[in-house]
């Protein structure tokens, strides 16, 4: 027993002892150079186990949308765990994950029946939920949605899933599957089968050679339909899009993109599934991204900011006329065959109830539009002070930057590891999280941030391009 105790305590104190004992998302080897251990956290600021503090730009990872320390979501919780903390998934339901499903299909019903309808499904009455605990379990349960809603309504053949290079839909193996993330898909290959992936809307590197402004047609869009076509639209379940993309620099469609999609799954009867893990609740300045484009898909994946980082949540939204088909007598109708243990966690839904008050009640969509003309305005000055911004993209508080070393060429820097990634690492010494890969950087911070802490990220990102640039 004393041994026992005696690793307990060391376990308490790793930040003095580095352990090989844990898997990150970074190389280990790289990162135990420098190990990040965050021990506390309030509001939009994180504090090392060495006392230094961050402003937190990210939101954990687009994930705690009404700030850390968020004492009616805390308090919800501990509430919760008074009463129920678990119930038998095989079994049922609890009334916490029914009253949340209840609020998700009301909102959703309000959030894109304003929405002018695009194509033949029109305006739907309600919406169903499935509860997940994370993003990748939710978008896989999304493919698994459309290939048995097809054939369960007499359309067995329809099983692909068209998604878009640069994409990151998840790391289980069918979420994987429908990810275009070349770094992260080709140490796991080969992956399922049955998915196609198209060309992006990076409109800034168009990849036809087009230009935007010179009446490109939208190829990016009217190609899904062409590749449909090609591949025998019986046989095509879902096109799977993030409204704007995070992993390819934030990519903002152009305002026809969407509604075309919506147009071409309704013509060959293919399902539209937005994922919006991080788009979603309340990131762009709406509850959904789907009310921001003005599209209303067949199926809505949000997690992240759902339940605000405090218990890991996410669900499936779709229509409810698509809900309908797993409705049935038991011999010849088996239902929705998706489950995990932990779906519809008594506690998750308690935050998450919590938390779409908090954003509801505070008008955090509204302060998220608000907020993000300053961070626009912020990003705008940089790109004038520094001019090696190329673009800045992006919606409410899900915006991004790229890097060029000349904006008329768009020539990107040579340099190693990438001058994205080198003023991401000044910004963390600068005390400062944000999300930076090798030519771009992204700011996500939580719904709840004021304008003086919008002008405070942005003046310490100002610090970090001069530094990196004087390295």
């Amino acid at each position: 027993m004393t041994a026992v105790v005696d690793l307990i305590a060391e376990a308490q104190t790793t930040e003095q002892r580095f352990l090989r004992q844990i898997f990150v998302r970074d190389q280990m080897a790289e990162w135990s150079k420098d190990p990040l251990l965050m021990a506390r956290a309030d509001g939009v600021w994180y504090w090392d186990v060495h006392g230094k503090k961050y402003l937190d730009a990210l939101s954990g990872i687009y994930t705690v949308s009404v700030g850390h320390n968020n004492r009616r979501v805390i308090e919800a919780i501990q509430r919760q765990l008074d009463r129920l903390h678990f119930s038998p998934p095989m079994h049922g339901s609890n009334p916490v994950a029914v009253q949340l499903a209840n609020l998700l299909s009301d909102l959703t019903t309000a959030s894109l029946g304003a929405v002018r309808a695009v194509g033949s499904r029109g305006v739907e009455s309600h919406w169903t939920t499935k509860f997940e605990c994370a993003g990748s379990e939710v978008t896989e349960a999304a493919i698994k949605l459309a290939r048995q809603y097809h054939r369960l309504t007499g359309n067995p053949g329809k099983y692909k899933i068209i998604s878009r290079y640069l994409s990151w839909h998840g790391s289980t193996m069918g979420s994987l599957s429908a990810s275009g993330l070349k770094s992260r898909r080709a140490v796991n290959e080969p992956l399922a089968a049955g998915f196609i992936h198209v060309f992006p809307p990076t409109c800034y590197r168009c990849p036809f050679g087009k230009s935007y402004d010179d009446d490109c047609g939208i190829t990016c869009a009217t190609l899904i339909g062409d590749v449909i076509e090609m591949e025998d639209p019986r046989t095509v379940a879902a096109v799977m899009v993030e409204p704007i993309g995070h992993t390819g620099g934030i990519i903002d469609p152009p305002v026809e993109y969407l509604p075309l999609l919506r147009e071409i799954c309704d013509r060959y009867n293919v399902l539209l599934v937005f994922d919006e893990i991080i788009t979603g609740m309340g990131r762009t300045g709406h509850l959904f991204a789907a009310e921001t484009f003005g599209v209303v898909p067949d199926v809505i994946c949000t997690g992240k900011g759902l339940s605000g980082g405090y218990v890991p949540l996410s669900a499936m939204i779709c229509r409810g006329s698509i809900a309908d088909a797993f409705w049935g007598p038991v011999s010849e109708n088996p239902g929705f065959v998706e489950g995990h243990t932990f779906e519809g966690s008594p506690l998750a839904c308690a935050a998450g109830i919590a938390v779409i008050r908090e954003i509801m009640e505070q008008d955090l969509c509204g302060n998220a539009r608000r907020q993000g003309e300053r961070l626009r305005a912020g990003f705008e000055r940089l790109a004038r002070k520094y001019n090696i911004i190329g673009d800045i993209r992006g919606k409410g508080l899900l915006q991004g930057i790229e890097f060029v070393r000349d904006p008329q060429t768009k020539a990107r820097f040579d340099v190693e590891p990438g001058i994205g990634m080198r003023i991401g690492r000044r910004a963390l010494a600068n005390g400062l999280l944000c999300r930076f890969d090798p030519h771009w950087l992204a700011f996500g911070p939580a719904l709840c941030v004021t304008a003086e802490q919008i002008d405070e990220m942005l003046d310490r990102l100002d610090r970090s391009i001069d530094q990196a640039l004087h390295e």
